[in-house]
């Protein structure tokens, strides 16, 4: 990583990030400009999409996507380009200390009994997007059918991006909102959202919730994943950690 450059943001969604790069001051400038337009409010938003936008109806500046949009979500990826998978390509797999590992398709996610439940949407970097319906299979299901060994404590989660990684304790993956995401605000979840298929996990900050979902690995103990590991924290209750947020949703 450039030291010159700050890391991006731990978090949601909306569109392609590739292009060309912006310096570190009108990056972390336009950060600014973007926490508050949150606290502002939705017209003060649009306002400073327009401004960074340009009279075009492109965005030659290539920052808007760095403020919240299109619902009030941001795209945020840790590699440069994610490889886009399709019902016939996707493929989710659980192992490590289970009695049966198994591979999923699309398909066969589709195929178990789905929950829908409606939470807001938390960024550890103070953007919310209210009342987001997410629908998909419990990761307790999953996890049952694959039969975790008594000895297990913990479960990781890699994504096809080949970077990012979480990881839950046992029983913070058993709760009951704690989701593989196959829908997002009543539609299938698109490649800029994470899909086919991400985790979702509801009472936690958005970075906890990881993209690109491919790996389910039930192991002894807690690994620290992607952002936890450059000092975020592993229990990423919203309200309870990292001192960004008051109000917590569960």
């Amino acid at each position: 990583m450039n030291p010159e450059q700050p890391p991006q943001a731990p978090d949601d969604d909306g569109r392609d990030t590739r292009g060309t790069p912006v310096g570190r001051r009108v990056f972390l400038g336009t950060l600014a400009l973007g926490a508050l337009g949150v606290a502002a409010a939705p017209t003060l938003q649009r306002g400073l999409e327009s401004f960074l936008a340009g009279a075009s109806d492109k965005d030659p500046t290539g920052l808007t996507g760095l403020l919240p949009n299109g619902g009030g979500f941001r795209y945020y990826s840790v590699t440069s380009s994610v490889p886009k998978k399709n019902a016939d390509t996707y493929r989710l797999t659980v192992d490590g200390l289970v009695d049966r590992p198994t591979t999923y398709t699309l398909a066969a996610l589709k195929a178990l009994p789905q929950t829908r439940m409606v939470q807001d949407v938390q960024c550890v970097t103070g953007w919310r997007v209210p009342d987001t319906p997410f629908e998909g299979v419990r990761l307790s299901r999953l996890l049952d059918a694959a039969g975790v060994r008594s000895s297990a404590g913990a479960v990781r989660f890699t994504c096809f991006d080949g970077a990012y990684s979480e990881s839950l304790t046992l029983d913070q993956a058993r709760r009951a909102d704690v989701l593989v995401a196959l829908r997002m605000r009543d539609e299938d979840i698109g490649h800029a959202h994470g899909g086919p298929a991400r985790l979702y996990v509801a009472p936690m900050y958005f970075y906890k919730s990881a993209k690109w979902l491919s790996g389910i690995t039930v192991t002894e103990d807690v690994e620290p994943g992607y952002w936890e590991e450059r000092g975020y924290d592993i229990d990423a209750w919203v309200g309870r950690s990292n001192g960004r947020d008051d109000e917590p949703t569960s």
